[in-house]
């Protein structure tokens, strides 16, 4: 089993895999899941819970319990920070970009993407760890901006 260290992190993983390349799936979809509990409207019940700037706890368990085989990861080359991904709507449905919430606060899962060549958003993994794009260069990963 495949650990991350860094749920964040695993996130832009999974973003690469499940939204993107369409590799990793079937694609999870936090509605879908809401409708099989019952839950018609999930914008609404994300507001009426207070739930708006929070992981939902059930992305949360679907996410932390996700295997992703070595091989799959093997194919990971580039990852992107961006606050629109997909995998950000499905874990917090109304998340409005404007706090840390999907920050990655640690690199020690690089070794996880033995493939990855590029990393955009640099800048802002930058902001989020200082030393980042010094830690993707020795690992030879361009760092976009």
């Amino acid at each position: 089993m495949t650990a991350f260290r860094d749920f964040n992190f695993k996130l832009l993983v999974v973003e690469q895999l499940m939204y993107w390349d369409k590799t990793l799936t079937p694609a999870f979809s936090m509605a879908e899941h809401m409708r099989a509990r019952g839950v018609e409207d999930l914008h609404e019940y994300v507001e009426e819970k207070g739930l708006e700037y929070t992981v939902l706890d059930e992305a949360r368990t679907y996410f932390e319990q996700l295997e992703i085989p070595a091989e799959l990861l093997a194919t990971v080359e580039e990852l992107t920070f961006d606050g629109g991904h997909q995998v950000f709507i499905e874990c917090a449905p109304v998340w409005d970009g404007e706090d840390d919430l999907f920050d990655v606060r640690s690199l020690d899962d690089l070794e996880l993407v033995p493939n990855l060549k590029r990393f955009t958003g640099a800048k802002a993994l930058e902001h989020m760890i200082p030393g980042a794009s010094e830690t993707l260069a020795a690992r030879g990963v361009m760092g976009r901006y």
